[in-house]
């Protein structure tokens, strides 16, 4: 059979740099002794797994095998068994997925720099959250996340400007969020977003001496000395605007310095929110709307979630179990990067979608997206979806 065109998956994997792959490779010996199934195709087999939604080993090699012919022009030479691929989840450093993922990020970061996103900005911001995914115990024991449950945690720095993860760290679930913040490295200038969770006030002032910001909520009951009452735009929704600082005995010797305490009440839920930050030149309105674009974070985790075949782990050691995740990850700033490259008007999830229901037709893949023009921004898609993490006061 006379082979028409290359199939779309084949053309999205060509925006791949594979020099990049080969170098991650390289530095762990990722394919020194193998005979079957290089690096190359185990990464495109988990990313073809996870845009397409399949749910076990099993369910990869059926697919995989109807495909036929298809597959080989798509880049996937060898015939898939499920135990090779479940060998080399098992065995190949998950390091090799996690640094080329890293290289992805800084090129997203550069594509993304200008881009312009909710709160008036120049400076770059970074939502920082986690999600835990369940895992079963029995299957996965080295996950400890309570005693008769095991998980792993996803702890996530987003950038607001293209939506896309800029650092990842994946732990067991008993890992609380705060420990977190000694494991960054803050920019100076930069915003980072955050729940109450993260507020410890002695890892707040590093951030602080960093000469980063930060925008946080203040704990219910927290005590403090004001110092000075702004202006506060009341029809806005600002209701104070004051430089106080700590007067707990403790926090004060942890945070020595003045905080801005930013009461504002949300004109669509008429819900009250108390906003910390050691910023004190942006409008109190900016702040507000700074916190609110952490929704973009709870977006990611839920698309993760949904989209990368997470659940269904198709492998159980812990090295199976990060593979996966910085393949997902990995995929996912791939869109990113592709969506800013050619110019695509669609979200990354609307890209997704349209990617999953089309990676082995035989089409132009800019043709895939000009006929699906209309799926772009319509109203009422994910592209704005209810703010949880703000509104339900997390």
């Amino acid at each position: 059979v006379m082979h028409e065109g290359r199939t779309v998956f084949a053309q999205l994997m060509d925006w791949l740099p594979k020099y990049e792959l080969a170098k991650c490779v390289k530095r762990y010996k990722g394919d020194f002794h193998v005979r079957a199934m290089s690096c190359h195709e185990q990464f495109l087999i988990l990313a073809f797994a996870q845009l397409t939604y399949r749910e076990s080993l099993r369910d990869i090699e059926t697919c995989l095998r109807a495909l036929g012919t298809k597959l080989y022009h798509s880049g996937i030479r060898s015939r898939t068994s499920r135990s090779t691929l479940a060998d080399a989840n098992e065995k190949r450093d998950w390091h090799i997925f996690s640094d080329f993922a890293h290289v992805l990020i800084a090129q997203a970061a550069d594509l993304y720099a200008a881009e312009v996103f909710g709160a008036e900005l120049k400076e770059a911001a970074y939502a920082l959250d986690s999600t835990t995914i369940d895992l079963c115990l029995s299957l996965f024991p080295w996950a400890t996340f309570r005693r008769a449950k095991a998980a792993v945690k996803l702890h996530t720095l987003l950038a607001l400007r293209g939506n896309f993860p800029a650092v990842v760290i994946v732990t067991p679930g008993c890992v609380h969020d705060v420990n977190i913040l000694d494991e960054l490295c803050f920019d100076p200038g930069s915003f980072y977003i955050m729940d109450r969770a993260y507020l410890d006030y002695a890892r707040l002032h590093r951030l602080h001496r960093s000469g980063a910001f930060f925008v946080t909520r203040a704990r219910q009951g927290a005590r403090f000395n004001r110092r000075y009452s702004h202006p506060a735009d009341k029809a806005a929704g600002v209701r104070f605007d004051q430089t106080v600082t700590l007067s707990g005995f403790v926090s004060h010797r942890h945070y020595p310095d003045p905080l801005r305490r930013i009461g504002y009440r949300d004109p669509a839920t008429d819900k009250d929110f108390v906003f910390i930050t050691n910023n004190f030149l942006l409008p109190a309105l900016t702040i507000a709307n700074l916190y609110k674009s952490r929704w973009q974070v709870e977006l990611f985790f839920k698309w993760i979630k949904q989209h990368l075949r997470i659940k269904a782990f198709y492998g159980t050691s812990e090295n199976a179990v990060r593979v996966q995740v910085w393949v997902a990850i990995a995929v996912y700033v791939l869109i990113a990067v592709f969506r800013k490259r050619a110019s695509l008007p669609h979200s990354p999830y609307t890209i997704l979608q349209i990617l999953s229901v089309t990676l082995f037709e035989k089409t132009p893949i800019f043709q895939v997206f000009s006929e699906n023009q209309l799926l772009s921004e319509t109203p009422g898609t994910q592209e704005q979806p209810y703010l949880p993490g703000f509104l339900t006061g997390q």
